[in-house]
């Protein structure tokens, strides 16, 4: 006995658009398929059985085809029921995911995060905080803009970033917050392993005078030098990233200040760090965000998850 009309006692063609399936004869489809039986599947949702029947037989009639046939124990799938159940799921998890993130936006649940994040930031725990804000916000929409000094400042005075993560300065303006974290970056000179520099035994200050300085630039500002690295007579290049720097370096075109870490993993051992007075040196990292914009609760939450890393 087939549970509903057969395909050909359609009474609403599947190319009609007056068919209105509603989630719940979805999920009594999807239920009666699990538990193999509408009294089980009745149980599972809280309804009677007379509800859950009404609403499978409802949604046959809907899609134009039979979903089950009853054997003597239990309801078998149909051919066209096992091909069309997968689909079902599926608007069942996005009806979910609709609800969930609806929900989320009425308790103030911010819709998109961007955080401006610095090469000085390294930390092994940053794919894990990815990976909780990945299942605990899983609509949420992420950005992660790669920036440095004065452009993390900028992005997050102009509300570009909500968060940002960056050396720490010794100063900052106002309207900016911020929360040092205890982990640190350690920065070295390097130079392309072929350079003269690369064959002293000890560097000086003089020395480095003497060739191309690569340092940090601003996307946002004509100049925004702000390292201390000994001065070229004028002879320097700039990028506003270290992983430009990096190349530059690599290429042979001058010396540069760059993380130990990011050398190690995208310089392929074609860098050679220069033994100077003074360095290697640990950069701290601090938290920024903008005094003028209340955080929201995913920006707050991965501020407190950033912070339980120092």
């Amino acid at each position: 006995m087939i549970i509903g009309k057969p395909a050909n006692q359609k009474a609403t063609a599947i190319g009609q658009t007056d068919m209105n399936i509603s989630p719940e004869s979805l999920q009594a489809f999807a239920q009666a398929a699990s538990c193999g039986s509408l009294s089980a599947a009745a149980r599972r949702l809280g309804k009677s059985q007379s509800t859950v029947s009404e609403a499978v037989a409802r949604l046959e009639i809907d899609l134009g085809v039979a979903l089950f046939e009853r054997g003597p124990r239990h309801l078998q799938l149909t051919e066209a029921g096992a091909s069309l159940l997968a689909h079902a799921e599926e608007v069942l998890c996005a009806s979910d995911r609709l609800a969930r993130h609806a929900a989320g936006l009425a308790r103030g649940q911010e819709a998109r995060l961007t955080l401006a994040l610095s090469d000085a930031y390294q930390p092994k725990q940053y794919e894990v905080r990815l990976q909780e804000l990945d299942q605990r916000f899983p609509d949420l929409q992420f950005e992660s803009l790669i920036a440095e000094q004065a452009d993390v400042l900028d992005l997050v005075t102009q509300g570009r970033a909500q968060l940002g993560l960056l050396g720490a300065q010794p100063t900052y303006p106002p309207h900016i917050a911020h929360a040092r974290l205890e982990m640190s970056s350690e920065f070295g000179l390097f130079v392309a392993k072929d350079h003269p520099l690369s064959k002293l035994a000890q560097v000086r200050q003089e020395d480095l005078s003497h060739w191309r300085l690569l340092r940090l630039s601003s996307v946002a500002h004509d100049d925004a030098n702000t390292d201390d690295l000994p001065g070229s007579g004028g002879r320097c290049w700039a990028a506003p990233d270290y992983l430009m720097l990096l190349e530059m370096a690599r290429l042979g075109f001058g010396w540069a200040e760059l993380p130990r870490q990011l050398v190690d993993t995208y310089s392929f051992g074609s860098l050679h760090e220069l033994p100077c007075s003074g360095w290697p040196r640990r950069v701290t990292v601090d938290a920024i965000w903008s005094r003028q914009r209340e955080l929201g609760p995913v920006a707050a939450w991965l501020l407190d998850r950033l912070l339980e890393d120092s």
